[in-house]
């Protein structure tokens, strides 16, 4: 359009890491939102080895936003180019590319540049795009960075599991206790304080205090997109406990012939450095995996097995 210009971002890291490992982070977006802090969530909804179109969830400015992103990938050249179908307003248009150079002595540097336009241009809406960009572009570099140099150890750092609970009652009144987040203050009694706001249906912010089993209390803040025709809640903690890095999660809820599974799936990465600060002198990282397995599952059963009980009372009282 007249009097738009490209505005052009370029952000590079020096990573301790082989490239090959740089370019298996960036390749797959799916892991982004447990890996980089702006993305939310991310679908995959079409691969083909190359070409890939994903729908993402990511913040901005504190805001939160979603779009759809074309990528062509070319892991000969560890590179990925990427363009954003029909952004959201101020941007007009907004393309770019990762590349990942192989360094001397095992190391890479790693590379995001942006190009983009702003809807007439305006020069608070420029500095309001430049500014998300920038402070995304930074913070996705420093946590590739930090992943990729302790990429030896990363398969101990992230840990993942799922728990399930069949329910015989309708598969809406289940998903209908699980996104009703608001009233869980009163329902469940791990849950002592929560604060939602839900500006765009079914994308869900929160902050919540959380009562853990010796009785001390956290608080946490997360997005959650919703999918009731799928009966899907994905989430990601913006603010997490101490002992971990990342937090993301889904409630999903299966419906067949003789009743409904319930499952509730947990990715979290461990921040190493604080697990003797959190679980005394001489803690390792294998007691911080079954100590946030059993407190994370135990949180979330409860909430499962309280859902549980909404579903099937209904039906009783029917």
């Amino acid at each position: 359009m007249p009097g738009e210009r490209v505005h052009r971002t370029a952000h590079s890291v020096e990573v301790a890491a082989p490239a090959g490992v740089v370019y298996g982070l960036i390749s797959n977006a799916v892991q982004w939102p447990l890996f980089l802090p702006p993305n939310v969530h991310v679908e995959r909804l079409e691969f083909d080895g190359r070409n890939e179109r994903l729908r993402m969830w990511a913040t901005a400015n504190g805001q939160i936003r979603s779009w759809i992103t074309r990528r062509v990938q070319d892991p000969q050249a560890r590179r990925i180019d990427f363009r954003r179908q029909h952004p959201q307003a101020p941007v007009e248009t907004m393309n770019g590319t990762w590349t990942v150079e192989e360094r001397a002595g095992g190391t890479s540097l790693l590379t995001l540049r942006h190009d983009f336009t702003v809807h007439g241009d305006r020069p608070e809406d420029v500095a309001w795009v430049e500014l998300a960009t920038d402070t995304d572009s930074g913070a996705e570099l420093d946590h590739l960075k930090r992943l990729a140099e302790r990429w030896t150890r990363l398969d101990q750092l992230v840990l993942s599991f799922e728990d399930t609970v069949r329910v015989k009652g309708p598969a809406e009144l289940v998903y209908d206790f699980l996104y009703r987040v608001s009233d869980w203050p009163a329902l469940v009694p791990h849950v002592a304080r929560l604060e939602l706001t839900e500006d765009t249906p079914g994308v869900q912010v929160m902050a919540m205090d959380s009562r853990t089993a010796d009785g001390s209390a956290h608080i946490t803040e997360s997005v959650r997109v919703c999918f009731p025709h799928a009966g899907r809640i994905v989430y990601k903690e913006t603010t997490t406990p101490a002992l971990m890095d990342a937090h993301t999660g889904e409630w999903s809820v299966l419906p067949d012939e003789s009743g409904v599974t319930v499952v509730s799936q947990h990715s979290v990465v461990l921040r190493e450095e604080a697990i003797e600060s959190v679980l005394g002198e001489g803690a390792d990282l294998a007691r911080a995996r079954r100590y946030a397995r059993e407190a994370l599952g135990r949180d979330s059963t409860a909430t499962l097995n309280l859902a549980k009980r909404h579903a099937e009372s209904a039906i009783r009282v029917l």
